[in-house]
């Protein structure tokens, strides 16, 4: 039988996809919104089985209130977050506003619809990889386990980290193209792996978390074209 639902994020499109995907798999989806402010009043007016919830930032403070009214208001409703690859404390925080699940944003429609099952069920939905990679962070911490521009900084190889300043310095495909001696089609595949690492959906996004977390100044100014160099974990190397 479907489940009744609700997909609510910032990224409209995004949404209507997941609601459109959801919708020829036999659920019910009663609306596909994306209010900045609002989602906490809307879900509470639909009141459905399952909210999706999207996040960009799941360890920015504040960012799980609306999770906290919609299980005040009616904890019948069953919410699970979406979002990027997240930090012990972001998985953390959305369980301990009320969440029953995190997913994330690059998961298969097949685990997002056993994510949206097993909280209507009033089980805990999250994959065996995330609490497996929380529970390591947790028990085995980094040097600055709170540093999350560190944390972001190392994911992205030394090309994607210059790639991520030409963006934040307003450079177009064409621009990073010619100053970084490379094709506009590879410069726009390092955007995009650029974006998806950090879990966002565009390039201003992108741009403001680099700024918000500090990623910007760790990283350095770019000297001229020439290659950024970064502190990166021993197996981390820039492909081809």
């Amino acid at each position: 039988m479907g489940v009744r639902l609700m997909v609510v994020d910032d990224h409209r499109l995004l949404a209507e996809a997941l609601a459109s995907a959801l919708k020829l798999r036999g659920h019910r989806v009663l609306a596909a919104a994306a209010p900045a402010a609002g989602a906490a009043e809307l879900v509470v007016a639909r009141a459905p089985e399952v909210c999706l919830l999207g996040t960009a930032t799941p360890a920015e403070p504040g960012i799980f209130d609306p999770v906290v009214r919609i299980k005040r208001e009616r904890p019948q409703v069953a919410v699970v977050v979406l979002g990027p690859v997240p930090s012990p404390r972001g998985i953390a925080a959305a369980f301990a506003a009320g969440a029953s699940g995190y997913v994330r944003h690059d998961e298969r429609i097949e685990g997002v619809e056993r994510a949206i099952m097993k909280a209507r069920a009033g089980e805990a939905a999250v994959a065996p990889q995330l609490l497996q990679g929380a529970f390591s962070e947790l028990l085995n911490p980094a040097a600055q386990p709170d540093d999350e521009g560190q944390r972001l900084l190392q994911m992205l190889t030394p090309r994607e980290v210059e790639v991520l300043l030409r963006v934040a310095d307003g450079e177009d495909t064409r621009l990073i193209a010619a100053g970084m001696g490379i094709a506009p089609s590879t410069a726009r595949t390092h955007v995009q792996r650029v974006l998806m690492k950090l879990g966002v959906g565009s390039r201003l996004e992108a741009a403001a978390l680099a700024a918000r977390t500090g990623l910007l100044d760790r990283a350095g100014p770019l000297g001229g074209g020439a290659e950024v160099t970064v502190d990166l974990p021993q197996g981390n190397t820039e492909p081809n």
